[in-house]
């Protein structure tokens, strides 16, 4: 019998995670000590949506929630650019940092400070293993090209293509590439050829994208998730819910001892 394989899935979200992300963590190594095995964190960093990176934090003395978020190279980089191609300005961590201390203990702050990455994703990622989230736990990242090559097919899913001097990801739609403007707008893109490198999935075909991956055991679904997942897709997944955290969508500031 296999060692099972704890996986959860999550786009960066926020560069101190949201409590929920935290909840998976935390439910994840519950599950391990009960079970054994792998714990493994499905980033799904060829997410667009710029809104998935907002970090609301509490002010210190008041209790006030701020939203604060990444500024993006320009607008186009903002709206339609998988989040590990999102550039971050070079003023941005400076800026941001003099804000913090309203809101987070100095010693997140200096953390804060260390990294180095100039994409969001990145940046995300090496905050929460400053925080010590990812240790011992595997990354896996919807935007490697070895992961795309080793996924399946799919016929629902968005193509990273060239525009205006970036890249963007282009939803294929009834044959063509598409950019989402907005309520029933879409920019149609001209026709080019793509591979499976370029190729990442939608909310409705990503698990078993993810899965023909990764291949776990153990799923861990927030409660979002268990609105949309069609775990017929994944039947040999044996679905756990996370743990509940009150204030889930806020963000999660604590750093260990």
């Amino acid at each position: 019998m296999s060692s099972p394989v704890i996986c959860f899935g999550q786009q960066p979200c926020g560069f101190f995670p949201r409590r929920f992300l935290y909840a998976k963590f935390m439910t994840a190594r519950r599950l391990q000590s009960e079970i054994g095995g792998e714990i493994v964190f499905f980033l799904h960093d060829s997410d667009h949506d710029c809104r998935e990176t907002q970090t609301t934090l509490r002010h210190r003395k008041t209790g006030e929630p701020a939203t604060i978020n990444f500024t993006f190279a320009n607008k186009v980089q903002r709206k339609w650019s998988p989040l590990f191609l999102k550039r971050i300005p070079v003023d941005w961590p400076a800026n941001t940092a003099r804000q913090l201390g309203a809101y987070v203990e100095p010693r997140a702050i200096e953390a804060f400070k260390q990294v180095t990455a100039t994409n969001a994703a990145d940046f995300c990622l090496e905050m929460y293993r400053h925080m010590g989230l990812l240790e011992g736990v595997r990354v896996v990242r919807s935007g490697d090209p070895a992961v795309r090559r080793a996924a399946c097919a799919i016929d629902d899913f968005f193509v990273d293509v060239p525009h205006a001097g970036e890249i963007v990801r282009a939803r294929r739609l009834g044959g063509a590439l598409k950019l989402h403007e907005g309520g029933d707008s879409y920019l149609t893109l001209p026709d080019t050829p793509y591979t499976k490198e370029q190729i990442s999935p939608t909310r409705d075909s990503r698990l078993r994208w993810m899965q023909s991956v990764i291949h776990c055991t153990h799923y861990i679904a927030g409660a979002g998730e268990q609105a949309y997942l069609n775990q017929a897709d994944a039947p040999d997944i044996k679905f756990v819910n996370r743990d509940p955290i009150d204030r889930s969508d806020e963000a999660y500031s604590d750093f260990p001892s």
